[in-house]
């Protein structure tokens, strides 16, 4: 599966921890922005059968707002749901049994700062690679730190879309923006941000 790469909706956007409140409508309105191509559930405290019910919902205002409904980790809930596609950790499920299990879907995987782990990657067939963290971050403890010299690197293996993730913000995010990477997987600076709701947050990525 080949995706498209839009400059203008830029934004893999990951979701909160926890569902807060109001969230599905808060969700719409962000999703409806025209800013984003991905939507990642991640919800690592939540039970298969929450996150099923959760995901049919999530899935449904993806679906409405034409973005790609991506399930962390999980192959298994990313088959059950009928995702878009399936987003892995180096200590995850690996590419080939993914593809097994989902068929013909986007599988992503996480880089760290590796350009072995793209070459593995790309070898593998996946549809995208992710490096991070570029910044720091409090939505989860970073491992690993990544810099704009791999990006760069990558984008001279391949042709494959780039994604980065860690600590984006709007007085960041053009950076890797104009250093080869072609989404930006973005969560605490939407739901956690104590100056923007997250609509606002999302508008602030021009």
């Amino acid at each position: 599966m080949i995706l498209r790469i839009s400059k203008k909706k830029f934004i893999y956007l990951i979701s909160p921890n926890t569902i807060p409140i109001n969230f599905y409508s808060t969700l719409n309105e962000v999703l409806k922005s025209d800013k984003i191509s991905f939507f990642q559930m991640r919800f690592k405290k939540y039970s298969f059968k929450k996150k099923i019910f959760l995901g049919k919902k999530i899935k449904h205002l993806c679906k409405k707002n034409n973005v790609k409904f991506i399930v962390n980790d999980e192959p298994v809930l990313a088959k059950k749901l009928n995702a878009d596609g399936c987003h892995l950790g180096q200590n995850d499920t690996n590419i080939k049994e993914a593809k097994k299990i989902v068929g013909n879907k986007i599988i992503g995987i996480t880089c760290h700062n590796s350009i072995k782990l793209a070459k593995d990657a790309i070898k593998n067939k996946a549809n995208y690679i992710a490096f991070g963290a570029f910044f720091p971050t409090k939505t989860k403890k970073a491992k690993f730190k990544s810099n704009i010299k791999t990006l760069n690197k990558a984008r001279k293996l391949t042709n494959i879309p780039i994604v980065a993730i860690g600590g984006i913000t709007n007085k960041n995010y053009k950076k890797l923006l104009l250093n080869n990477a072609n989404f930006l997987a973005i969560s605490g600076y939407i739901w956690n941000n104590k100056k923007y709701k997250p609509i606002e947050a999302i508008e602030s990525l021009k």
